[in-house]
């Protein structure tokens, strides 16, 4: 049965009136679905995810939106098995729709975690300390990121339907922006189906998600410089929408994944029969072959060290000829078809440009053995290994990426001709580099990292929990400088960030306290007759403060903590050897000791609220404490984070000060306190 795909376009379903493109199996060439935009205003639907979408996803705070994150990762794995019965026909294989699937439901339970544990329970990020700018504290600075009042414009490949959506879908609305998505028309089946899933799901609000189902038509004549365009596809197509003059006028945000040649690099340690050797022939025939090559990460260029070029090769060969290609719903077969006949066509065409420069060592470029259909009934390609003995005198193996099973073989001197080698593919995705030598990883992230978005260090040490050299994780960024793009996706709260703007604020400790809900330096501090520590997460206001009466440290003190803990530094113990150090005056207080004697006077003791104290961050010595001074303590709630429905985070501000006043310690508490 043929489906005909639907845009989802202001809360809608929109059906084409025409102007239909037949999208085929990729596996027997049949017809599986069409698809078209002949008659979409493209304007109408920017409109309605500004006006609409927008302050809907504003009026919920950073945690509302990772948890509306978590519930569609959630409702796309209840129905994973609809989309692997669709992925079939895109040429992939179960591992292969794994990826794509459970991985990009799994890149949003990612996501919606990170955000709940690094975001503030609120609508406004601050980034670093405030600056202090007036001498006597009461003009201030302080970075901030609030979300951008217009759309998302997501442009995807057609290798990752799924994955490629949820990637920068999940930053997205995490940023309180609403997005457009607009997949590759082949395999644009499981994108729509997996937007209905989400949309059924009931979670997202109206105006958060539209779907374009074909051409984008006119939207970009309709963008302006709230929205972001995040693309991935080939640098020709990236150069022709990055130059749209209307992207160019609004200086509209333009995040691109591109073209690139990334390159695996066997280290010089790594000798036939060594882990590490082993290591990369099998990373180096899966990524040829997962996906049938198709991904945006895969190893094109495989440097190894001249003396065991000849090992290599031989190796490889011998694995790739177990790779049985065919229909992927087909039992044993372990690579499936490239996404569509044109894919194929252009493939095959850049492997012959590759075979004018360099040797073919396995595979053939026009045919291939396939199990469970005729191989020229879909775009199945065999597995292809060049070899280029001479890379410098090469060009095309580093400027021609043929998207597919493909990967070039290449010797290399030394570190440093292996290190230029990888560079000359004029940035990247991902570097992988096979060594159990530190000294060897640190030369190639020095020479290297400036050129790769990502570095992957991998030997027998971590191989086993490695998630190999293709893999993007949501937690860090996926992308690259200079072919590759030179944008990011993802990288935890970075890629929110990519959907919000970040200003610098200025004014009063009280006025910006006030905007970011956070307690700043020189802000009110109101007392009450009530203890902190009694009072649950909801009743505790920010900048709300505990003064404590002061406490005297006597030498006593200091000798007894000294031997109670076994912490008898001369600094504590030696009044002539303390009093030769510069930094104290003779014998002084134990650091930990004032910690300690400070939290016996802001605690109460009795059971309340306050369910643990699970740390204490940025804390800082400022001035020592000598015996028969006296300290005390100034508790301020800093600010606050809902956890879960029955507790919250709470951030203490704590200065502790001496007689004089002057700051002794500083540091921030962290309980969880009672909702």
């Amino acid at each position: 049965m043929t489906l005909t795909l639907k845009s989802y376009a202001r809360d809608q379903w929109f059906e084409a009136q025409g102007g239909l493109s037949d999208i085929r199996s990729a596996v027997t060439g049949e017809v599986v679905a069409r698809t078209g935009t002949e008659g979409l205003d493209f304007g109408a639907m920017l409109d309605h995810a500004r006006q609409i979408g927008g302050p809907n996803l504003r009026r919920m705070n950073f945690h509302e939106r990772a948890f509306m994150v978590k519930g569609l990762a959630t409702a796309i794995m209840e129905r994973k098995e609809e989309l692997y019965a669709l992925s079939t026909a895109t040429g992939a294989t179960r591992n292969d729709s794994w990826i794509d699937i459970e991985g990009g439901a799994g890149t949003l339970f990612v996501t919606s975690s990170k955000a709940r544990r690094e975001l503030p329970d609120g609508h406004i990020v601050t980034e670093g300390d405030f600056e202090p700018i007036g001498r006597k504290g009461s003009f201030i600075g302080q970075h901030v990121y609030t979300s951008l009042q217009g759309a998302a414009v997501h442009i995807n490949a057609f290798n990752f339907p799924v994955w490629g959506m949820l990637e920068k879908l999940g930053p997205t609305l995490i940023a309180g922006v609403p997005a457009i998505v607009k997949p590759a028309t082949q395999g644009a089946q499981l994108a729509e189906a997996c937007v209905r899933i989400m949309i059924e799901s009931g979670l997202l609000p109206e105006g958060a998600l539209q779907l374009v189902a074909g051409s984008v038509g006119d939207l970009f004549d309709h963008l302006t410089c709230q929205d972001v365009v995040s693309f991935t596809g080939s640098a020709a197509t990236a150069a022709t929408l990055k130059n749209h003059p209307v992207v160019m006028r609004e200086s509209v945000r333009f995040v691109a994944e591109q073209d690139s040649l990334n390159a695996s690099v066997l280290g010089p340690d790594a000798a036939p029969g060594s882990e590490e050797f082993d290591l990369f022939v099998k990373e180096v025939v899966r990524e040829m072959t997962v996906k049938a090559g198709q991904k945006c990460t895969a190893i094109r260029r495989a440097l190894v060290p001249a003396a065991h070029i000849d090992a290599v090769e031989q190796a490889i060969r011998a694995r790739l000829a177990k790779v049985v290609v065919g229909d992927p719903a087909a039992e044993g077969v372990t690579m499936g078809a490239l996404a569509s006949l044109r894919q194929l066509d252009d493939v095959r065409e850049k492997a012959r440009q590759l075979a004018g420069e360099a040797r073919l060592v396995f595979g053939d470029i026009e045919k291939v053995e396939t199990v469970g259909v005729a191989a020229e009934q879909g775009a199945f390609l065999s597995p292809l290994l060049f070899r280029k003995d001479d890379p410098w005198s090469a060009r095309l193996v580093h400027d021609v990426e043929a998207f597919g099973p493909v990967s070039t073989l290449m010797p290399y001197r030394d570190v440093a001709d292996a290190i230029a080698l990888a560079n000359r593919g004029k940035g990247s995705l991902a570097l992988s580099l096979f060594t159990h030598d530190p000294a060897i990883a640190r030369e190639f992230v020095l020479g290297a990292a400036a050129w790769h978005g990502r570095i992957v260090l991998i030997d027998r040490d971590c191989a086993r929990e490695s998630t190999g050299h293709g893999s993007p994780l949501p937690m860090l960024i996926h992308g690259g400088p200079g072919r590759a793009g030179g944008g990011e996706e993802m990288g935890g709260v970075r890629g929110v960030k990519h959907y919000m703007q970040r200003s610098a604020l200025q004014g009063s400790p009280r006025t910006l306290s006030a905007v970011v809900g956070k307690w700043l330096p020189g802000a009110p501090q109101p007392e009450g007759a009530v203890h902190p520590f009694r009072m649950r997460f909801g009743e505790l206001e920010i900048g709300y403060t505990l003064r404590t009466p002061p406490r005297t440290i006597t030498l006593e003190d200091i000798e007894h903590f000294a031997h109670f803990t076994g912490d008898t530094f001369y600094a504590h113990m030696d009044e002539e050897a303390a009093a030769a150090n510069p930094f104290f005056p003779g014998r002084v207080a134990h650091g930990y000791l004032i910690l300690s004697f400070a939290a016996g006077l802001f605690v109460d003791p009795a059971p309340g609220p306050v369910l643990a104290n699970y740390g204490l961050e940025g804390l800082r010595f400022v001035k020592p404490v000598s015996p028969g001074e006296a300290i005390q303590v100034a508790l301020t709630v800093q600010s606050k984070a809902r956890r879960t429905e029955d507790y919250g985070e709470v951030r203490w501000a704590i200065r502790v000060t001496d007689s004089s006043d002057e700051l002794v310690a500083t540091y921030d508490l962290l309980t969880m306190n009672a909702i």
